[in-house]
């Protein structure tokens, strides 16, 4: 059984930093294709940061309202996913969800959309104060 966690999530005053980690288990191989989205009751969930690995190198995508600010990196060594949040504001609280996509299928497109992943993590919440 496949499974995601996200940790990392907490309080904090605008400007401040924090860092997402996620983790996935169940795999036979790690996922070559994962990503950080987040949530606000009553909003659609938004694709915020894409990882892709592969034998031509990483491909990052990242949405315009985080670009600049958030970094998405993979420790290959440890099979963790990493968000780090920088310049936080008042607007990045929600709820993070790590997705990973199935192991060899790839990471298409250049676009980050909830149907690209096909598995997902609870959520850890994210709240910036002003």
């Amino acid at each position: 059984q496949v499974q995601v966690a996200e940790s990392g999530g907490g309080s904090v005053q605008a400007g401040g930093s924090l860092r997402l980690s996620c983790t996935t288990s169940g795999y036979t191989y790690r996922p070559a294709c994962w990503g950080w989205f987040r949530q606000v009751p009553g909003k659609e969930r938004e694709g915020i940061a894409r990882f892709g690995g592969g034998y031509r190198g990483d491909n990052k995508l990242y949405s315009d309202s985080v670009k600049g600010r958030f970094t998405i990196s993979q420790d290959n060594g440890k099979g963790i996913l990493y968000l780090q949040m920088n310049d936080l504001k008042p607007d990045d609280t929600a709820t993070y969800y790590c997705a990973a996509r199935t192991p060899g299928t790839g990471c298409p497109g250049d676009i980050i959309v909830a149907t690209q992943f096909t598995d997902w993590g609870q959520g850890t919440q994210v709240t910036v104060s002003s």
